[in-house]
């Protein structure tokens, strides 16, 4: 419950980019960003805001107007009511899209052993989510799950992704077998409204369903029934949620970069990918923000890894994005980051409040080089790490942003996955490339599709049969 009220809430509650360490007025080093160079992107950036709205009113833009989907939010919430008291296992059958956005969710608004819990000890079901087709790995689920007591999502808009249908076929055909004639309560479909293999299979068998919006791409569906329900299952507050995408909307609506957090962090991340950074490291230091780094890649690599630019010219355009976590990869990768090439622009993300709190004994005994931990917290070690390593990176000219999240819930949960959905939109646009499709990936489908013989990629399996034939050379 909410001690204060809305405004004081949202002022509280208001996440914040931070570029400071990014600009040469810190950095020093004439390969920084200047204050010139983002004022001279000024017009540009008020253009695309402009054309962004536009786009959006004209209804290309569908992933924006999701936080006000009032109706499609109360019968996520009504389904999920409902799932809960009949399953202690909830499993999600989806890949990419369709996934990360329920595992970043659990990851940080979840007790982190949340699905370690027993039934009795948890509030919400467990949740499994299946993104993967490794076969032992996911027999295994079916070996750990109560047959009567667990229900699955799977998730598709098209009906057709083999590794999501082919997780959805043994599901199904398992609960035929272990349930018998109840077994549609055991299965919830998200999927297209009207059309798909999906679609055809709710109205035959008589599924509870949900859909996929129109012109939402996995990778920016999370605010809709395929990241919502899963969230909502589990006991998350998808209207705080929504509240905080709703908040951060507000501020993407301004025309001025500089007070635009979506615009203003695109624009410095596109600065320096022209200057050769061509990396793009999140880094968290919160295990709770793990999994956004993992959510945020597929956004990152899938929206903006093109070889081709809106106007047909070849250009192999795209920024790598990496995920780190602090502490953790302090002693991993930050040497790398420290002092290895000049290639990447680093975004950390502080939390400020923590919602436990853990003291280091004070008793140390004296011991010499221990007493300095003594009455401390995690907290303030976790703190202090932090702005060593902000610090660090800045003091070797390594540029390097920081997003601060007073706290992680729903609602500062909903600000930043919207504030980076919209950066990566401002970001395609400055790169002038189709930031909605992706081509590569569905090349590979279609390679698939032939060498499992699905009716028409006869060709396709021909063009590999052919290819294998001539790869014996490299081989040890």
């Amino acid at each position: 419950m909410r001690e204060f009220t809305d405004e004081e809430f949202k002022r509280k509650m208001k996440i914040t980019f931070d570029y400071n360490y990014a600009m040469k007025d810190y950095l020093g080093t004439d390969g920084a960003v200047t204050k010139d160079e983002i004022n001279s992107y000024k017009d540009k950036c008020r253009d695309i805001i402009i054309e962004i709205k536009k786009q959006r009113q004209d209804g290309a833009l569908p992933y924006m107007d999701l936080p006000y989907a009032a109706e499609e939010a109360l019968e996520v919430k009504q389904l999920a009511q409902k799932v809960r008291y009949m399953c202690d296992d909830f499993v999600v059958l989806g890949i990419g899209g369709s996934s990360l956005g329920a595992i970043a969710l659990m990851q940080a608004l979840k007790n982190p052993f949340h699905n370690m819990q027993t039934a009795d000890e948890r509030e919400a079901p467990r949740m499994i989510v299946a993104d993967n087709i490794d076969p032992d790995w996911f027999k295994a689920i079916f070996d750990v799950v109560d047959d009567d007591r667990t229900i699955f999502n799977v998730i598709s808009k098209s009906g057709s992704t083999a590794e999501t249908m082919s997780q959805f076929l043994i599901a199904l055909a398992h609960i035929k077998d272990k349930i018998g004639a109840n077994y549609n309560n055991n299965m919830i479909v998200t999927t297209d409204a009207k059309s798909g293999a999906l679609r055809t299979i709710v109205n035959k068998e008589e599924f509870a369903s949900l859909v996929v919006p129109d012109g939402v791409g996995g990778r920016f569906s999370v605010l809709s029934a395929v990241g919502l329900f899963p969230a909502a299952v589990i006991g998350i507050d998808i209207d705080e949620l929504l509240a905080g995408a709703r908040f951060m909307d507000e501020q993407c609506q301004n025309e001025d970069v500089t007070q635009n957090p979506a615009a203003i962090s695109a624009l410095i991340y596109y600065l320096y990918y022209k200057k050769g950074r061509n990396i793009n490291v999140m880094m968290p230091y919160s295990s709770a923000l793990r999994d956004i780094a993992d959510w945020y890649r597929q956004l990152w690599a899938e929206s903006l890894g093109k070889k081709h630019d809106l106007k047909g010219n070849i250009v192999h355009t795209g920024q790598t994005p990496v995920k780190a976590l602090g502490v953790t990869d302090q002693h991993s990768q930050l040497q790398l980051y420290v002092e290895g090439p000049d290639d990447k622009i680093i975004t950390l993300i502080r939390v400020l409040e923590f919602e436990g709190e853990v003291v280091i004994p004070d008793d140390t005994n004296n011991i010499q080089g221990l007493d300095y931990l003594g009455g401390k917290t995690l907290s303030e070690l976790i703190g202090a790490e932090l702005t060593a390593t902000e610090i660090t990176l800045m003091k070797n000219q390594k540029p390097n942003c920081m997003i601060t999240v007073p706290k992680v819930n729903a609602f500062t949960l909903g600000q930043l996955m919207y504030m980076l959905e919209v950066q990566t939109s401002v970001m395609g646009m400055l790169m002038n490339i189709d930031t909605y499709d992706q081509p590569g990936v569905e090349q590979g489908k279609l390679y698939t599709y032939g060498m499992l013989g699905r009716t028409g990629f006869e060709e396709k399996n021909e063009e590999i049969k052919s290819q294998r034939q001539k790869d014996n050379r490299f081989v040890v």
